[in-house]
């Protein structure tokens, strides 16, 4: 019996030549022709065959839609040498913020967990004695201060005073030396002179004394002003947010520093909170990393800066979508009880559907690893001991092709495939069975697909 090649696309299969077999082929496999649209062929009455097997099936979106049909891409992966391990995802140690009081008092909460806040806005109000005594302080210092300057003049004026007597009764003292000298002059006059010079001079170095300690304790003051201010300026920027009033009657406003969510609340609204008492936390949930684990015998096999991916653990065409290149890094410590050793792996980019604690797992590309092209093995259907799968056709995005797969290695996950795709090409990964199941030499007729997703014989 002569056979004839019928199918396409790296799939073959082969039929008979005579009319017999040509219907009996037909009646095992006529795919997509609409419920409504007659058989040209069976309208003439004619015994021909109107159309021949095909390794072609329809899938528009309405098909795909109900039926639930997806697509993975193939793409060129190291299945030989890659290395899967379990994890988890862990809150990066700089993603999470704790604010505390700054200072004694009441906290009036502005916020509320799992609110989502921007830098600056606020998050809490402290309202105590502790804030209003800074201030108070502040405003005391200073006004100290600016007293010093009036004090600190009058002591120069009483100075330049008592220099100015000193001088006096130094000339006159010298005036009575001379007379003296001349054989004139009062020896008593010269005595009471010398003696109001000398106590003149004595009060003169006490004024200047005072002056010192005067000047001394001006320095301090503005020494103390300044911590006090700097004080303040530091809670205030530590807040983000500024006082209202100087003396801090409104309160303490502490504003969020960074995005993020608000994490936990450490304090009851209206509750009292001492200095340094926690407050509430912010958290950024996109900065993550993996954590997974291996057994201390795989050590030999990883360095750090291998590539590699996270995926989630869920179904494996979630993965595909999913994946994300990270970086990883072998702990700095090993666990020797176990006999484990932990890998981390900080991702290159945030994903949405990465949560803190969420399990995901992370493939690890070794050394010696060739690159193939790749598929997920749900991809991969056996029609008795034929393994198939269905590419979508690049020249229409609304057929798909049924292929006999010819694979090589397999991770558990992905699978390679050696023949029959290229790079970028679309298999189906849901809803493929479906698709075998009508196309399979099993079913005694061919059929097709309604809008609604069902399956019907050709001939009714």
């Amino acid at each position: 019996m002569k056979l004839q090649s019928t199918f396409d696309g790296g799939a073959t299969r082969r039929r008979p030549a005579c009319h017999s077999a040509a219907t009996a082929m037909l009646g095992l496999l006529t795919v997509l022709a609409a419920c409504t649209v007659e058989d040209p062929a069976r309208k003439s009455g004619g015994g021909e065959a109107a159309a021949a097997p095909t390794n072609r099936i329809d899938i528009p979106s309405t098909v795909r839609r109900n039926l639930g049909i997806e697509f993975a891409t193939v793409e060129p992966r190291i299945v030989e040498r890659t290395m899967r391990v379990p994890g988890r995802f862990e809150l990066l140690p700089t993603a999470r913020r704790e604010y505390r009081a700054p200072l004694d008092g009441r906290i009036e909460l502005l916020v509320d967990q799992f609110d989502k806040v921007e830098a600056g806005t606020p998050l809490y109000r402290l309202e105590g004695s502790g804030w209003r005594s800074l201030g108070e302080r502040i405003a005391a210092t200073r006004a100290r201060l600016e007293s010093m300057g009036p004090v600190r003049q009058a002591h120069g004026v009483h100075e330049r005073s008592l220099a100015d007597k000193v001088e006096l009764w130094r000339q006159r003292l010298e005036q009575l030396d001379r007379l003296r000298e001349a054989g004139g002059g009062s020896s008593a006059a010269t005595t009471e002179a010398r003696a109001t010079l000398n106590a003149t001079q004595a009060e003169l170095a006490e004024v200047m004394e005072k002056d010192a300690e005067l000047q001394a304790t001006e320095r301090v003051l503005a020494a103390e002003l300044r911590a006090l201010e700097a004080e303040r300026a530091f809670l205030r920027s530590a807040s983000a947010c500024a006082a209202t009033d100087e003396t801090g009657d409104t309160g303490l406003v502490v504003c969020a520093s960074a995005p993020g969510v608000v994490e936990r609340l450490d304090a009851t609204p209206g509750g009292h909170v001492e200095e340094g008492g926690p407050v509430l936390s912010v958290v950024q949930p996109d900065r993550l990393r993996l954590r997974g684990r291996l057994l201390q015998g795989d050590l030999d096999l990883l360095r750090d800066g291998l590539p590699a991916r996270i995926v989630a653990a869920t179904s494996d065409e979630d993965e595909v979508r999913a994946a994300i290149d990270a970086d990883i890094v072998i702990d700095l410590a090993a666990d020797p009880d176990r006999r484990t050793i932990d890998v981390i792996a900080t991702p290159a980019t945030a994903a949405h559907w990465a949560r803190a604690g969420l399990a995901a797992s992370l493939e690890i590309v070794l050394d010696g690893g060739r690159e193939e092209l790749a598929i997920p093995t749900r991809a991969v259907l056996r029609d008795g001991v034929v393994p198939i799968v269905f590419r979508r056709d690049p020249r229409d995005p609304d057929r798909a092709i049924r292929l006999e797969a010819d694979l090589g290695r397999s991770d558990g996950r992905h699978i390679e495939i050696l023949s029959g795709v290229a790079a970028g090409d679309e298999v189906v990964v849901a809803g493929n069975y479906q698709l075998m199941i009508a196309m399979s030499g099993s079913i005694p007729k061919g059929g097709h697909f309604h809008a609604d997703g069902t399956f019907h014989a050709e001939d009714h």
